[in-house]
């Protein structure tokens, strides 16, 4: 039997949020119902908004970026990478090729670690909670070598305009070869524990459809496009640093549903593996610094960068007017685009559905809101 939205009996609107612990920070849905079925969804975001973009205007280019942690604090070395790529590019600076290696490998790890707790969120938002601890024994193993390279757990602070903070540790090498090696075992017990669940599958397959057309429209990318079949990726399209140099697929899947998304970034994680390898493998010896002035003025004019963050097209627009601080900085942030198509993805679902739909967005109130 196909539900009817033409039939409907009594609506009724709720909120969800911001007080939730499914909403994923502090996210506030309003749902217009008809019993348990959602006939709209409206997200009413600004709850987490702190003024990043303002701040960067009162402070100067080294000073503002520790801030970048602050939007997605799930991935700040990918936050970290875009801001300096975008001052860099200002001041046509050229990181060492050494310091390029590391910061693709810390961004890569920063993605493994990111989808570790989307994973485990997700299952605990369809009430899975093993799976959840699984997750978390894995990426303390990499919120240990990030501490051991930065002395930070989760906002770093390790990359510098023109380098970074300091060179790898003794042993670090070491400890992510060690951790590469045992990952992919690890990610096929999740994926017994957790994808091959026929109550896990009940609740996301087929469950919050979202087509290509619709998710091009609403500006969505990372692995939310990807999951709709749509095979974009900025280490691709548009590579940086030295993803030319390496090998790694692209991984999609056309349903378009929950399933599809969480499919994709399981794989991801594999993927990252991959690169991982290959970078140990060739990471050159050398300086990681190169000589920038003391006081950072770059001319006058604007640049857009972007990078593939754990969660799409993450991009810095700066505007310099010459003074050592930012004219304007705007955050293009991934989660925003992605969460305008979340109504999109609900019409017709029931009110459990929401949540898996939102887990499987894998947003963050701090990346919506900034």
């Amino acid at each position: 039997m196909t539900w009817d939205p033409t039939c409907v009996t009594e609506e009724l609107v709720v909120n969800m949020g911001p007080q939730h612990p499914s909403t994923h920070g502090v996210l506030r849905l309003i749902l217009r119902l008809d019993g348990e079925r959602v006939l709209e969804v409206r997200p009413d975001i600004g709850f987490l908004h702190s003024s990043l973009e303002k701040i960067a205007e009162r402070l100067d280019y080294r000073q503002y970026l520790p801030y970048t942690d602050r939007y997605d604090y799930l991935c700040a070395m990918a936050n970290e990478l875009a801001y300096v790529r975008a001052v860099e590019s200002l001041l046509g600076v050229e990181p060492t090729p050494r310091c390029q290696w590391i910061r693709v490998m810390m961004a890569e790890m920063n993605r493994i670690a990111s989808h570790l707790v989307y994973y485990g969120a997700l299952g605990m938002d369809t009430g899975a909670t093993t799976v959840f601890l699984y997750c978390f024994r894995e990426r303390e193993r990499i919120l240990q070598l990030f501490e051991d390279a930065s002395g930070q757990r989760l906002l770093y602070h390790y990359f510098r305009i023109g380098g970074l903070r300091n060179d790898l540790p003794p042993g670090f090498c070491e400890g992510l070869r060690s951790f590469l090696d045992e990952f992919p075992r690890r990610v096929a017990e999740y994926d017994a524990l957790l994808t091959r669940n026929r109550i896990f599958r009940s609740r996301t397959e087929g469950v919050g459809y979202l087509s290509p057309e619709a998710a091009l429209s609403y500006g969505v990318t990372g692995p939310t496009l990807r999951g709709s079949g749509v095979s974009y990726d900025l280490r691709r399209a548009a590579p940086y640093y030295v993803y030319p140099e390496l090998e790694f697929d692209v991984p999609t899947r056309p349903e378009g549903d929950v399933m599809a998304r969480h499919l994709v970034r399981q794989e991801e994680m594999l993927q990252s593996v991959h690169l991982l390898h290959q970078c140990l493998d060739r990471l050159p010896p050398g300086e990681i610094n190169v000589k920038v002035p003391r006081k950072l003025k770059p001319d006058p004019g604007e640049i857009y960068v972007r990078i593939e963050s754990p969660r799409g097209e993450l991009g810095v627009y700066l505007i310099s007017d010459g003074s050592e601080k930012p004219y304007r900085l705007h955050w293009r942030a991934p989660s925003f685009h992605n969460l305008q198509a979340y109504p999109e993805m609900c019409q017709g679902a029931y009110v459990a559905d929401l949540v898996a739909i939102l887990g499987s967005l894998d947003i963050i109130l701090g990346d919506v809101d900034r």
